[in-house]
This record gives C-alpha cells, structure tokens and sequence, in this order.
C-alpha cells in the first residue's frame, strides 16, 4: 500500500497528546487542506470554529459527556453545518424580493439542507484528520457536541442555521501510538452490498458481532446484561449522554425549521 492507504488502515483516536504544543503552521496547514474538501455545489456549507481559550475548552469537558482531554488537547476544531451565510447573502442580494416579483415561493430551509450542510462539514472534518495523520497529529471525534445545543448555542454565538455536528481534538502522538492496532471493524460482507441494501439474518448477526460476545463470563457486561446487544444498550443508545443528543438534535431541528429568513 501507498503512504495513504498506510494512514487511513493504521488510524486510531487519540486521546493522549505529546507536547510540544502544535505549531501556527502545522494548524494553518491542517484547516486549508480541511477546506480543500469536496462540498455540494461548491457551497462549504460548514464553518470551522477554532477553540483558542482554555476556559471555555474546560467548559467543554462537561457539556460533551464529562472527558478531560479535551481540556489538554493542543487544537480544538468544531465543524458547523451552516446555512446561515447563503441566507445571509440571498437576503443582501435581493433574492426574496426577487422571487416575489417573479411570482416564486422563497424557499426556507429544510431538513434536507441541514443534512447536505452536515455532510459538507463531515465531508471537510475526515479531510482534516487524514492531513493531520500525515503530518504525525492524531485526532479524536467528540460526537457529544452534538448535545446541550441550548448550552453550545450561547457559548458560542451560533445563529438559526448553524449547528455543530462534530468536533475535533488534535495532538501530536507520542510513541506508543504508532505501536498500537488499530481496532477491529466488521467484516466487509455485512457492510458491503452490490446493487442493492441486504438485511442481515438472525445468523448472519450473530457472525456478525460474534468476536464482541465474551461467552459466559458476563464480568465485563453493564448491570445484569446477558450479551454484548444488553450491554451495548447500556452503554451507548440507551445511556443518558443519548437520550440528551437527541432531545438536543430535535430542539436543534425545530429551531433550523422556524428560522426567520
């Protein structure tokens, strides 16, 4: 394999930093490579909101689920899915006064536009990590950004349209990192179909996430959890930290829909 494919087949979060800190250009480097990332109409429907001030990287720490490294982390990058610039610009430029003139209706935004504008921003953040990776920084996703919008949206002065997706920590990497695995996914033949989607079968599953399943010692299970589906539960979809993302990303939707353009 190439040194790329090298990157992207050995990557793994990092959540332990090396110093000394990153440099102005090494973080320069990082958020234009970022922004050389393919976007849907060439419209970067995203902003990159660099986080520089150690207090509010503390407040961070316990709106996104309680995890200290984001405090030590040399660069803090949140990706906002934003479509706050483009209505911005429609209403300087006359576009729904236009349309009324013309007699078409001025489309609001919709669902549909705050997912494109979340690819764009994803789409630009996974750039970010694999310019990074080349230059020896490791990065870690912190999805909780996503909860405590109420929180998030006054800390950081967000409008209607925008709404932080994902955020990034980088840091150098000390040299155990490069000595570690990557962790397992699953095999390709439940992940990759032709044509069209395949549902898996109750023995297919079970193939599926059998090296996940710790047989009859259940120690390490959550609670009273059975197998490894109870204790995923537990630990991820039915946790606190989820049941606030999604009230979060529903009170986040409600207030893209009922913007005032």
């Amino acid at each position: 394999m190439n040194e790329t494919l090298n990157l992207i087949a050995n990557r793994k979060s990092l959540r332990v930093y090396e110093q000394p800190d990153l440099s102005t250009e090494e973080i320069d480097t990082i958020i234009r490579m970022s922004m050389r990332a393919p976007t849907a109409g060439n419209m970067m429907m995203y902003s990159i909101l660099e986080v520089t001030d150690q207090e509010v990287k503390e407040r961070l720490v316990e709106t996104c689920d309680h995890q200290p490294f984001i405090a030590r982390a040399p660069l803090v990058l949140i990706y906002l899915a934003d479509m706050q610039r483009w209505y911005d610009y429609y209403a300087i430029s006359g576009v729904p006064e236009y349309c009324a003139n013309h007699h078409m209706d001025f489309e609001p935004p919709r669902e549909s536009d705050l997912l494109l504008a979340c690819c764009d921003a994803l789409i630009a953040a996974q750039t970010a990590v694999i310019a990074a990776e080349s230059m020896g920084i490791g990065s870690c996703y912190i999805g909780d950004i996503m909860e405590q919008y109420e929180i998030h949206r006054k800390m950081f002065n967000l409008p209607d349209l925008v709404f932080p997706i994902t955020m990034l920590c980088f840091g150098r990497f000390k040299s155990s990192y490069l000595k570690q695995k990557p962790r397992s996914r699953f095999n390709r033949e439940h992940i990759h179909f032709k044509d069209q989607y395949r549902r898996q079968s109750r023995d297919q599953l079970r193939k599926m996430f059998d090296h996940l399943e710790l047989g009859e010692n259940h120690e390490s299970y959550l609670k009273d959890a059975e197998n490894f589906a109870q204790h995923h539960y537990l630990r991820k979809t039915g946790a606190e930290f989820s049941k606030e993302m999604r009230r979060s990303v529903s009170a986040a939707m409600k207030q893209w829909l009922q913007a005032k353009i």
